[in-house]
């Protein structure tokens, strides 16, 4: 059986506050963890002594543009549907960097 997922690594995403972030991979996430802070952001998911497991189909890792982490409840997140390669390569350039640090 398949598993399915509604966002993939590499999604540009919008939150329902209006932050745009990128979607990122599991491995991708450990890395960054351990560099930036968690941003807490409204619609975060949270549940103390939970472990976080990475489904991409309610819990979904987030690279933000103000240079923060979270873990999002995919109910609160949606696909950017405007045309924004050029905020998708932004993301993409800072993540970059924040991991060569």
């Amino acid at each position: 059986m398949e598993k399915k997922a509604l966002f993939e690594p590499g999604d540009l995403i919008k939150t329902f506050t209006g932050d745009f972030g990128l979607v990122i991979s599991g491995a991708t996430f450990e890395r960054i963890k351990r560099k930036v802070k968690q941003g807490r952001k409204p619609g975060h998911f949270f549940a103390a002594g939970c472990p976080e497991n990475i489904d991409y189909l309610l819990k979904v890792p987030v690279f933000f543009e103000d240079g923060t982490y979270d873990i999002m409840k995919s109910m609160n997140i949606r696909k950017a549907t405007e045309d924004c390669e050029r905020k998708r390569s932004e993301l993409e350039e800072m993540s970059k960097r924040v991991l060569d640090l």
